[in-house]
């Protein structure tokens, strides 16, 4: 049992999970609007297999906001969300230099122009770094279009000034295509990713999805970010019927630049009020349909067994922070359902999944077992988990299926040994992350994972609000208080 939202008019209902013919379904009942019934996901042994990684509750010691009703009302974080925020989100403005049919944010559609000034940006990077014990470690500014502001270079060296380690922007790219010096201008500002919108490798998926043909801006932004040397990021929606076809070929695009594209974010496209109830069935793609999409268009090279929840990865975190000595900065304990994912590395042309050379299960279960040695303390405890730990790890290693060119013993000891960010970074480098985010709507939404997001959105009256909610319920809200009418043909004081 949980609590969902009515699709309708968007009240809190009880709502329960159950299996089904093999499937994971969600239904309820709206007093008012009747009952729904929708799939949450299509592989129920792939669903109960994460839960094998359900993750901690670690709450934040300094909610924004008191618990008022049920979840999600009132949200901005209250003090029963059981995760602190990971990724932070800031819409810098919700203008656009595209009108999209398939995006949640369009300033010429709602005639409201939303558009927080450079103090506001700042006032709400403190908010996301304020949070205890741990300050968000990682903030997106997105939108609308974040370049069509032109102090965005200066929003970037904003954010490092206030303490972000990781800094990105999700972006359509055509500003990068435009002005070739845009992207050195953000990686000298200190911009670490461009989480790029790429439906595809044809331009059918543009025209649908976009509205016309943008692969050749695509290619160029690749190339201008290639020149300066900034990580990339491929984010493509995935529309039934639309560029479902074209998974493995977006991840063979991805290995044939692996050289400056570092991950591939697959989002099947989330239902925000937008579709009628009796389509969302026949256009919804759930994570275990994207697996089965990957499988079968990379001649199974990447199997459903290689995928992990982020959650899986928790028990590095905390053995990094036990060695420290501290709480871990990151930890990503977020909802097992609400994505998935997995490395893979590239062997003479071919995909390898980093399942297929480590054990990961009792890789896991080592550092875990560690973590916990380490806090009951005993004479020079760390040392000698260090020392056990270079014994250990190479045993978990398939040497025979290992990439010739990848030390991934050394790697993996470098990064505990020096718990560094460039030490981390230096296993990226080599591997393309291959992931599914899957946003809820008000059909699949589940209070179970919104308490446990770490993905959220910082606005300019100091809340900070799950992204799920933030695009279910509170957009138009926001929108509503902190904008102004939107005149279009008139260029805001921002407009590059």
């Amino acid at each position: 049992m949980t609590k969902s939202l009515c699709p309708v008019c968007f009240r809190t209902v009880e709502a329960e999970v159950y299996e089904e013919e093999g499937k994971v379904w969600i239904k309820k009942e709206c007093p008012e609007h009747g009952k729904f019934n929708n799939t949450y996901w299509t592989n129920a042994e792939l669903y109960k297999r994460v839960n094998q990684h359900d993750p901690t509750v670690k709450s934040i010691e300094n909610p924004q906001v008191s618990v008022e009703g049920s979840c999600p009302n009132n949200c901005g974080i209250c003090n029963d969300h059981e995760t602190s925020t990971v990724l932070g989100l800031i819409d810098v403005t919700n203008r656009c230099n595209l009108k999209c049919p398939v995006c949640f944010a369009n300033a010429a559609a709602s005639q409201k122009l939303f558009e927080p000034s450079f103090d506001e940006i700042r006032q709400m990077l403190k908010n996301l770094r304020s949070l205890k014990p741990s300050p968000t470690p990682a903030i997106q500014y997105a939108g609308g279009e974040p370049t069509v502001r032109k102090d965005i270079v200066d929003l970037i060296k904003l954010a490092k000034e206030e303490g972000f380690s990781h800094t990105q922007i999700a972006t359509n790219g055509l500003r990068l295509a435009r002005k070739e010096s845009l992207a050195q201008e953000l990686a000298d500002a200190g911009l670490n990713t461009v989480y790029l919108q790429f439906d595809g490798i044809t331009e059918e998926p543009y025209i649908n999805n976009r509205g016309k043909n943008l692969l050749p801006q695509k290619l160029q932004a690749i190339e201008n970010c290639r020149k300066a040397d900034l990580g990339i990021v491929l984010v493509p929606t995935l529309v039934k019927g639309i560029n479902n076809d074209q998974v493995g070929d977006i991840i063979q695009f991805a290995i044939e630049n692996i050289d400056i594209i570092h991950g591939v974010n697959f989002q099947p496209v989330s239902f925000a009020g937008r579709t009628p109830a009796d389509q969302v069935e026949e256009q919804r793609i759930t994570i275990p349909d994207f697996i089965d999409l990957v499988g079968n268009q990379t001649n199974n090279q990447i199997q459903t067994n290689d995928f992990y929840p982020p959650s899986a990865v928790e028990p590095v975190s905390d053995f990094i922070g036990a060695l420290e000595g501290k709480e871990p900065s990151v930890t990503l304990n977020c909802h097992q359902h609400c994505g998935i994912a997995t490395y893979i590395f590239i062997d003479d042309g071919k995909i390898i999944p980093v399942t297929q050379f480590v054990d990961v299960d009792k890789f896991l279960d080592f550092l875990e077992e560690s973590s916990e040695r380490i806090e009951n303390g005993g004479f020079a405890i760390k040392p000698r988990i260090l020392a056990k730990a270079t014994r250990e790890l190479p045993k978990l290693l398939d040497k025979s299926k290992t990439p010739e060119s990848l030390d991934i013993s050394k790697m993996l000891l470098n990064v505990f040994k020096d718990r560094s960010y460039d030490a981390l970074g230096e296993f990226h480098k080599n591997s393309l992350l291959i992931s599914c985010m899957h946003f809820m709507d008000p059909f699949n939404f589940d209070e179970d994972r919104v308490k446990k997001c770490v993905i959220h959105y910082a606005v300019p009256d100091g809340r900070i609000i799950p992204f799920c909610t933030m695009n279910s319920m509170y957009r138009e809200e926001i929108e509503e208080k902190f904008s102004v009418p939107f005149k279009p043909g008139k260029k805001s004081q921002l407009d590059n």
